[in-house]
């Protein structure tokens, strides 16, 4: 099945065209999606390549991401800014990432996992708003190489010493707890920057910032769950340590959530405001994936796959709203609600998702995650109730702010909405609420 999704998306290069490539882009995504999870535990494709369940659903988000990326980006094919190579440096991204998502060996992963930063840089300096792209870039860009020469070096002591790489069957030979302990750092630390946890977060705000919306969907679409899907892979391999320091992850989870949930509540720049929202549900993610128990690695999956729909429609939105008004910021942007009362529609619909309310997909894992991290320690519970506070609090005063109070700028009429943007809108909110009941056969 991969090879035939390879062979639509190689095709599609070579055409050029918007239209089929965007359809190809959804037409693969159904294909793919009619591979029922209970048909493979391990599904075998060759040359490295396979796949299980975690990676069936970040593949299958991967590919319905990049549809979506295409469809709310029409600005770059009206304004025909250099077409063919956004298309060529999207689909490349693509690419290593369904690689990165099937790799059943650990330097092809390690490759493949560090080849989509390359697309992603390109996205932020070629198409990107602002100026300060470039120092975006940098920041983006050392933050990532700083952590991940380390897991290189992790990876080559691995393959010295148990004599393979291949998942699943690699293993850490007995030594002494601190060189584990070293080790174990070397190879978590490039996927908690990649997550991003909180004191090593700030590239993710920038890059968001200065990003265009195609770029900034993929970061917080697909781009953010390789790191909680490196965490599943790598720490098997050092299960007696992880146990033994899951306490330390907890706590930067769980306080820097709160913490980043406080800066929130003082983001100015919508953009901004959903970027920091994403550090805070990726700490609850950490902490998840951190617990070594099946609540915990559940929940985290769903709330990856959850953020991944939610938080890309949030920055879809952000980007509409900047169309039209030339700002992002809260404060000129007051009262959407008065002249584009059918956006505003689902700035509620998808802030309820973001707040995770029911029926969307965010509150199962949620749910799965707090169940996780209780039976884990009921000294956390006091943290984990202001996390989720702070969460739909943070959401409230983005929707309120932009939404209603006195109109500021100059602009006295505009577009209420287009048939393709409610379209892309639709396919973010759909998947976010129907998906619940899969998350339920799931856990359950």
């Amino acid at each position: 099945m991969l090879k035939f999704i390879f062979m639509v998306l190689m095709m599609n290069l070579s055409l050029g065209n918007w239209v089929s490539v965007q359809l190809s882009l959804f037409l693969a995504s159904f294909l793919f999606g009619l591979f029922s999870l209970s048909t493979f535990s391990n599904f075998q494709v060759g040359y490295g390549l396979g796949l299980d369940w975690v990676g069936y659903i970040l593949i299958l988000l991967s590919i319905w991401i990049m549809a979506l990326v295409l469809s709310a980006s029409e600005a770059i094919k009206s304004r025909n800014m250099h077409v063919n190579l956004f298309l060529i440096v999207n689909l490349l991204l693509l690419l290593s990432l369904m690689m990165t998502f099937s790799c059943l060996d650990y330097l092809l992963f390690y490759i493949c996992f560090e080849s989509s930063l390359i697309p992603t840089m390109i996205l932020i300096l070629g198409w990107g708003y602002q100026p300060e792209r470039l120092q975006a870039g940098v920041y983006m860009l050392f933050y990532t190489l700083f952590a991940s020469l380390p897991l290189l070096i992790s990876f080559i002591s691995l393959y010295n010493m148990s004599g393979t790489l291949i998942m699943g069957l690699s293993s850490i030979p007995s030594l002494s707890s601190t060189l584990v302990l070293i080790w174990y750092i070397c190879s978590v630390m490039a996927f908690v920057v990649k997550l991003p946890m909180y004191l090593v977060h700030l590239w993710l705000p920038k890059a968001h910032v200065e990003a265009p919306v195609a770029g900034s969907m993929i970061l917080a679409g697909v781009l953010l769950k390789l790191g909680g899907y490196g965490l599943i892979r790598v720490c098997p391999l050092f299960c007696s340590t992880g146990v033994t320091y899951s306490w330390v992850w907890v706590s930067l989870g769980l306080v820097g959530g709160v913490i980043v949930s406080l800066i929130c509540m003082r983001q100015s720049d919508m953009k901004s405001l959903i970027a920091y929202s994403s550090v805070a549900h990726m700490g609850l993610v950490l902490v998840g994936l951190m617990l070594f128990s099946w609540w915990g690695l559940y929940g985290a999956v769903i709330v990856m796959v959850g953020h991944g729909l939610c938080s890309s429609g949030l920055f879809c939105l952000a980007n509409m709203s900047y169309e039209r008004l030339g700002s992002r910021s809260l404060f000129i942007s007051k009262g959407l609600l008065n002249f584009m009362p059918t956006l505003a529609m689902w700035w509620f619909a998808l802030s309820a998702g973001n707040m995770a309310a029911p029926p969307t997909l965010n509150l199962l894992g949620e749910i799965s995650l707090i169940v996780g991290i209780l039976s884990w320690s009921g000294v956390t519970i006091f943290m984990v109730a202001m996390l989720s506070f702070f969460s739909a609090a943070y959401t409230l005063y983005l929707f309120s702010q932009s939404q209603h109070g006195k109109y500021f700028s100059s602009l006295f009429s505009c577009s209420s909405g287009e048939v393709r943007e409610y379209l892309v809108l639709m396919l973010h909110w759909l998947p976010l609420n129907i998906l619940i009941l899969i998350g339920y056969i799931l856990v359950m």
